[in-house]
């Protein structure tokens, strides 16, 4: 396969901001799937502090040279001042699934 491909680990706090990133990125054909996984708690330090919430993470099946634009339109889809988008490239997978993945992202 030519292209590389690339999970993207993102994190939302509500279920609604979940499905309206995980369409809007499907529709675009950003990304192939997006798998949402809810109830995540999460500990971080924000501005200082400390902080535990509960949050949505969804984690979308793309290809790397298609990171850009996703990060876009995540970026204005989301409600917080720096959400986590972080890409993971990946080389190597079931060969009929990474064909999917060109396949529905392809425009």
């Amino acid at each position: 396969m030519p292209a590389t491909f690339l999970s993207v680990y993102i994190t939302v706090p509500t279920m609604a901001e979940a499905q309206a990133i995980a369409r809007a990125l499907v529709e675009a054909k950003l990304a192939a799937c997006v798998n949402i996984f809810p109830n995540v708690n999460s500990v971080y330090r924000w501005e200082g502090k400390v902080e535990e919430a509960q949050e949505i993470v969804l984690i979308a099946k793309s290809r790397t040279d298609a990171f850009e634009p996703l990060r876009q339109k995540v970026l204005n889809l989301h409600p917080a001042k720096c959400p986590c988008i972080v890409g993971l490239p990946f080389t190597m997978g079931h060969q009929p699934f990474l064909g999917w993945i060109v396949k529905e992202t392809t425009p």
